[in-house]
């Protein structure tokens, strides 16, 4: 901010004191309002001391005159929520037997069957076994359970429903065969059972997807809303000198854009023991004192911003996914008005659906699908709205748990979507999805340097709820 105020009190020929500059700086006031006070001071003096700034301020100075036409925004109330049914905080029953994960695929079946049935292109289907049974041209939908190739490069899909399971045949000669199938994805089948046997032969493939007609309709939204992911306080490699410029520029600017809400998906914290060698990175080695030493960095953003934060990989909380809010025993020095909710989240922020994803699977999918890397994690995120869900692979490293209800499955289409974890920023729109990759506030460290990991540190995704801008704010500048 000092940076700032000298830049415009230059363009002024103003000389401040280093008092006067402390009053301008300290109280962190818009940089509008600084520009004003700077503009009416030049009308009469070159050299601006401590009293001239604080009579403008009281407005003893007939100067003061010009103040009165800064005339200041009514905040209107923020309109932010929790969809019912997306957050799993108090809602977690698993025990991890048979019947909670006999539950919880029958869940992620259901939801999924429901969205592709619903496909103007797919219609009707029958289950797998009356499929078999009446032996001509019809549809089915199925969960994948396993993927192979034949030695003539054929592709042998394995599907089951819960009336039984067959294989599902993809020529080599088929477009078809181009496609990417992840286990335990929900995909519809077009196509007839093979004259013997119990082969299914696929015509067609269709998957969940985000609707094609789909588009981000304008609204009369005024407000914006903002992503900072990975945030990672507590190592020693936390970027405080950006963070700071970018609390400065939020004081700043927020009001005047209307700026109201900023969620921030996960790892806000470095946690202690998530990866090796990581105590010597740590500046605070102490999980409590990282939570209190975030709590405070917080409360410098602006009052009126509402907050809201869930959890990642790094932070106090189980690793399986979905995770519950944080236990109140780290977030009992947090303001009181950030919304602690947990991973993922589903909101609707004045009538925008924003589903928030930390993003920890994009670990499976990189190291399971051949054409997917760390450089591009919005394609990743494609991916996972292409099947409507955002860690289908049970078993992998991403820890999933049986829940009675699948909370990964992206049941609503979202305006936004965004995730964090890879440390990457980025935005691409897929039908009418806006897709943010939300940076983080960690420079590289000495692991991500060995895996030859290259962060995309200190950028603030911001975007307008009413036309669907999407501006990328860097601080590393």
């Amino acid at each position: 901010m000092k940076e700032e105020v000298l830049s415009a009190a230059a363009r002024r020929n103003l000389f401040l004191s280093p008092e006067a500059l402390e009053i301008i700086d300290s109280n962190g006031y818009p940089i509008e309002f600084v520009n004003t006070l700077l503009t009416a001071l030049a009308k009469n003096t070159m050299f601006v001391t401590k009293k001239d700034v604080i009579d403008f301020l009281n407005g003893d100075k007939t100067i003061a005159e010009t103040q009165k036409t800064i005339a200041p925004k009514n905040k209107r109330q923020t309109d932010i929520a929790v969809i019912p049914g997306t957050d799993v905080t108090g809602q977690s029953t698993c025990v991890g037997n048979i019947e909670d994960f006999a539950a919880y695929f029958r869940s992620r079946y259901n939801l999924l069957k429901k969205i592709i049935v619903k496909r103007r292109d797919f219609g009707p289907s029958v289950s797998i076994k009356r499929a078999i049974e009446l032996g001509r041209e019809i549809n089915i939908v199925g969960m994948v359970y396993e993927r192979r190739t034949t030695k003539n490069g054929h592709m042998i899909l394995t599907v089951e429903d819960e009336t039984g399971s067959c294989p599902v045949f993809i020529s080599k000669d088929s477009p078809l065969i181009s496609e990417t199938f992840v286990d335990d994805e929900v995909i519809g089948i077009s196509g007839k059972p093979a004259s013997r046997g119990n082969l299914f032969i696929a015509n067609e493939i269709y998957h969940p997807d985000i609707p094609a007609g789909h588009r981000w309709e304008p609204s009369d939204s005024v407000s914006s809303i903002a992503f900072i992911s990975d945030v990672h306080c507590g190592s020693k490699t936390f970027l405080r000198p950006q963070w700071e410029k970018m609390i400065t520029w939020l004081r700043a600017n927020a009001h005047q854009m209307d700026l109201d809400y900023i969620v921030m998906p996960g790892d806000v914290v470095d946690g202690i023991g998530t990866y090796p060698g990581q105590e010597d990175e740590l500046e605070i080695k102490d999980i409590y004192d990282q939570y209190s030493a975030l709590s405070d960095y917080l409360k410098e953003i602006p009052d009126d911003i509402r907050i809201v934060l869930h959890p990642g990989n790094h932070d106090a909380c189980r690793l399986a996914e979905p995770q519950p809010a944080l236990s109140e025993i780290f977030t009992k020095t947090f303001d009181s008005s950030i919304m602690m909710v947990g991973n993922p989240i589903n909101l609707r922020v004045e009538g925008r659906t924003v589903v928030s994803y930390h993003g920890k699977s994009i670990d499976d999918w990189i190291s399971g699908v051949r054409q997917l890397t760390y450089e591009d994690p919005l394609a990743v995120m494609k991916e996972m709205a292409v099947r409507r869900h955002l860690a289908p692979m049970y078993g992998q490293r991403n820890a999933l748990a049986p829940e009675k209800k699948d909370y990964l499955v992206m049941d609503e289409v979202p305006d936004i979507f965004v995730s964090g974890h890879v440390h990457g920023a980025g935005t691409m729109e897929y039908r009418g999805v806006k897709m943010i990759n939300a940076s983080t506030w960690q420079s590289q460290t000495d692991y991500q340097k060995m895996h030859n990991f290259n962060p995309d540190p200190g950028i603030v995704p911001i975007v307008h709820l009413g036309n669907g801008r999407v501006v990328m704010k860097n601080f590393m500048d």
